[in-house]
C-alpha cells in the first residue's frame, strides 16, 4: 500500500520519517508536556497504522560505555494492538545505517519495506516470507569512489508522468542524485541525473510549485559535513524528469546550506511552495563558540529568485534536519512543525502575508537531537494528526496529539542507553505489514 501524504495530491506519495527505541523503556502518559501519567492497559486500542523507524546502533561496552563501532543498519517496527505497542526489528549487515525506511509497492507487484542503507549503499525492498522472516530485493547499489558510499534520502511519486512510483534518491559523498524507476518487464531502472565530487545530497522533496501539473523534486547538495557550524555552502536544486530539462537552482544560500527542506501548500493557496531550514553558522570552538547567524526557515514561491528567500521564522540554534506538515487540529488547514537540534519543537502557523513573519509556538522546550526525527502523520484516523518525535538526548520515542489548545505528551518508549542508538527517520506504515513482535519493556 502506498501513502498519499495529502487527499488532494493523488500523485505523490508519502516519504517521510519518525522514530522508536530500544531495550528497556516507558510506555507513560504526559498530559501538556507536565508530568508523567499511566501506560495504555492491556485489552485497549489497536490503530491501524505504525511507525518505522530507521537507526544506526553501536556496540556498549560490559561497563555500559558507548564504543565508536557500529552495528548493523538496524529497522524498528511498532505496531499498537490491544492497548500495548509492539516492537520487532530488522538489520542489514551489508550497511550499518539506515538512513530512511518507508512503504513501497511496485506497479503489479505486493507492498514492502523500503530501506536506505548507508556504508554500504545499497536500496532494498523488503518482505516478510512466514510473518516474521525478511527477504530483500536489492533494487540499487553502488560504491561511488569517494570516502563515504550512502542511500541518505528518497521519496516517491510518478515523477516520469506514466503512472508509476519513481523513487528519487540522494546520495553522499559524491553529489549524485538519482531516479528509481519500475520497468514494465520487472525490476528496475537507474538513471543518474546529477554528479558532483566531494559532495554530499542530505534531502529529497517532491511537489508542483508551479501549478502545471507535472511533478518535480528537489535536493540538497551541499560542501562535506562541518559539524561545528562553520562556513558549510550549499544550494536547492530542481529537476523535472518528465522533461528532460536540466537541472536549475532553485535556492542559492550562499556560504550557508541546508539539510532539511519541505515542499508541501502550507498557506492553502492551491500551489506547494519550497520550505528550507538553512543550518546556522557558528564561530569559535568549544566554550568560546558564538551562534553568528540562527537557523532560518526559507519559504520560496514558483518564480522566487533564488537568492531571495523570504524568512518566516529563525531559531537561535545551529542545526535543523525535520520540518514536518500536518493538520494537527482537524480544522482542514496545515501547520508547520519544526524540530531543531537543541532549541525544541516549534509550531509555526502562516501569517496573513505567507512571506511575512509566521507566528511560533514552543511545543516542547525539553526536546532535542542530533537529527530530532519527526512527523506529523495521523496513525489512529480520526482526521487529526498527531506528532511523533526521537528525542535522542532522551532515548525516547514520544507523541503529541493538540486538544483544547495544548499538546499532550506521550512517552512511548524509552532507551536504556540512549547515545547507543541515532534515530535518522520515522515514518508510518500499516501494521498490517508489522509482524508480531514482544511487548515494547515498560520502565520499573
Amino acid at each position: 500500500m502506498q501513502r498519499i501524504r495529502n487527499a488532494h495530491r493523488p500523485h505523490r506519495w508519502q516519504a517521510r520519517g519518525v522514530f522508536l527505541a530500544c531495550l528497556v523503556a516507558a510506555a507513560t502518559h504526559v498530559s501538556g508536556c507536565g508530568g508523567e501519567g499511566t501506560a495504555p492497559a492491556p485489552g485497549g486500542p489497536t490503530l491501524p497504522n505504525g511507525l518505522l523507524v530507521a537507526l544506526s546502533q553501536f556496540e556498549v561496552s560490559p561497563e555500559g560505555k558507548v564504543l565508536p563501532k557500529p552495528g548493523p543498519a538496524l529497522l524498528e517496527l511498532l505496531a499498537l494492538r490491544d492497548g500495548v505497542w509492539q516492537l520487532s526489528t530488522l538489520e542489514d549487515p551489508d550497511s550499518n545505517v539506515f538512513h530512511k525506511a518507508m512503504v513501497y509497492t511496485p506497479p503489479g507487484g505486493s507492498a514492502g519495506i523500503l530501506t536506505l542503507g548507508g556504508s554500504g549503499a545499497h536500496l532494498k525492498l523488503w518482505r516478510t516470507q512466514d510473518g516474521q522472516s525478511w527477504l530483500a530485493e536489492r533494487l540499487w547499489t553502488k560504491d561511488f569512489g569517494g570516502k563515504f558510499s550512502r542511500m541518505r534520502d528518497a521519496e516517491v511519486g510518478d515523477l516520469l508522468g506514466n503512472g508509476n512510483p519513481d523513487i528519487a534518491v540522494a546520495t553522499h559523498d559524491q553529489g549524485v542524485v538519482a531516479l528509481v524507476s519500475p520497468k514494465a518487464g520487472g525490476g528496475f531502472e537507474v538513471k543518474e541525473l546529477d554528479q558532483r565530487a566531494d559532495t554530499f545530497v542530505h534531502e529529497i522533496e517532491i511537489g508542483d510549485l508551479d501549478g502545471d501539473g507535472v511533478l518535480e523534486f528537489y535536493s540538497t547538495p551541499s560542501d562535506p559535513n562541518r559539524l561545528d557550524g562553520s562556513v558549510q555552502r550549499g544550494q536547492v536544486m530542481r529537476y523535472v524528469p518528465s522533461t528532460g530539462a536540466e537541472p536549475a537552482l532553485a535556492a542559492d544560500l550562499g556560504d550557508r546550506h541546508a539539510k532539511e527542506i519541505l515542499v508541501e501548500d502550507v498557506d492553502g493557496d492551491g500551489r506547494d511552495e519550497l520550505y528550507v531550514a538553512v543550518e546556522g553558522h557558528a564561530e569559535g570552538k568549544g566554550a568560546s563558540a558564538r551562534l553568528v547567524h540562527p537557523v532560518e526557515i526559507r519559504r520560496y514561491e514558483a518564480g522566487t529568485d533564488p537568492k531571495e528567500g523570504a524568512v518566516v521564522a529563525t531559531l537561535q540554534d545551529r542545526l535543523c534536519r525535520f520540518l514536518t506538515a500536518g493538520d494537527i487540529d482537524g480544522d482542514g488547514k496545515l501547520e508547520l512543525v519544526v524540530a531543531a537540534f537543541r532549541s525544541g519543537l516549534w509550531l509555526l502557523r502562516p501569517s496573513e502575508d505567507p512571506n511575512g513573519s509566521w507566528t511560533r509556538t514552543q511545543i516542547d522546550r525539553n526536546s532535542g537531537g542530533f537529527e530530532h526525527a519527526s512527523i506529523l502523520t495521523d496513525l489512529d484516523g480520526d482526521g487529526r494528526d498527531e506528532l511523533y518525535v526521537a528525542s535522542d538526548q532522551d532515548g525516547e520515542l514520544r507523541s503529541y496529539r493538540f486538544d483544547n489548545g495544548r499538546f499532550d505528551k506521550e512517552v512511548i518508549y524509552r532507551r536504556a542507553v540512549p547515545s547507543a542508538y541515532l534515530t535518522w527517520n520515522v515514518m508510518p506504515v500499516p501494521a498490517a505489514l508489522v509482524p508480531e513482535g514482544e511487548p515494547a519493556p515498560l520502565a520499573p
